[in-house]
């Protein structure tokens, strides 16, 4: 299968908006909310990680330094088209956005987290699939290779006519519309080497974050949002989500999650527009 780009760019201030999807997804489950974004005025890039949106060969092909190494190119691309930026990001794409953070040489002045996932412990999650952290050592065994593990209903969406379109979707062999339809387990493996590393590192995030999370998530609990607003250094907002599963971009509180979002990247760049951009680091 030939990887097709589903990544997006919307013009607008100079202000600008990075959004990241998650593991095995499309920048497709971001578009929503960045159509919302850029209404509010933002310019909004929604990227696309290396070895998405193709084959699950292709996927194989690339580990968690490919897919940051998209992101870094995302935030320099857009860093040369507004005066400051954010970054947003879902499930993984959260925790790149972290990452992001992390790294002293990029310049973004806030994170948006949404259904951060560091690990798979939502309600939905089979009890065997919560010990996948254990995958990275597993894999290094020799074993579990050629597996995979396969979404299952409600898929993150508990809006029951989205959930049905876009199953759908998934299944069609579209993965540049609706992402792949499993998890390989190398692919979860290197998910999380990711997130071992990040999780380490969340006192070094020194910029402000807004956390959304639904409170009944399917894939990741609250709590993994829980771990980064008692961690990281900078301003928190976390805000519980009643009316969605994870994929809270999507999902049926996406308006209050663009609302949210366009209001905390405001208040934020108000303030930074009086500083030049070598102060904003993360």
């Amino acid at each position: 299968m030939r990887i097709n780009s589903a990544e997006f760019f919307l013009p607008g201030g100079r202000s600008g908006v990075l959004l990241i999807h998650g593991l095995t997804g499309t920048p497709a489950e971001m578009r929503l909310v960045g159509r919302g974004l850029n209404r509010a005025g933002f310019s909004v890039l929604g990227v696309q990680l290396a070895g998405h949106c193709g084959s699950e060969a292709d996927l194989l092909a690339t580990g968690w330094a490919d897919w940051y190494a998209s992101v870094r190119e995302g935030v320099e691309r857009l860093r040369s088209q507004v005066d400051h930026v954010f970054v947003g990001g879902l499930s993984m794409g959260a925790v790149l956005a972290l990452a992001a953070a992390q790294d002293r040489s990029l310049v973004i002045a806030g994170l948006a987290l949404y259904g951060t996932t560091f690990v798979y412990d939502g309600w939905a999650i089979p009890w065997i699939a919560r010990w996948s952290f254990l995958l990275p050592a597993y894999l290094k065994l020799g074993f579990g290779a050629e597996r995979r593990f396969h979404e299952t209903h409600p898929y993150g969406i508990r809006n029951e006519r989205i959930r049905n379109r876009l199953s759908v979707i998934m299944h069609s062999g579209d993965s540049a519309a609706a992402g792949l339809p499993a998890n390989p387990w190398p692919s979860l493996g290197q998910f999380f080497l990711l997130s071992r590393r990040v999780r380490r590192r969340l006192q070094d995030v020194r910029i402000p974050c807004l956390l959304m999370h639904a409170a009944d998530d399917d894939i990741a609990s609250i709590r993994n949002a829980e771990l980064v607003a008692r961690n990281v250094s900078g301003q928190v907002e976390l805000v519980a989500l009643l009316n969605s599963y994870h994929m809270v971009t999507i999902d049926q509180e996406h308006d209050q999650v663009i609302t949210r979002s366009a209001q905390f990247f405001s208040k934020i760049a108000t303030p930074v527009t009086q500083l030049p951009l070598s102060s904003i680091e993360g």
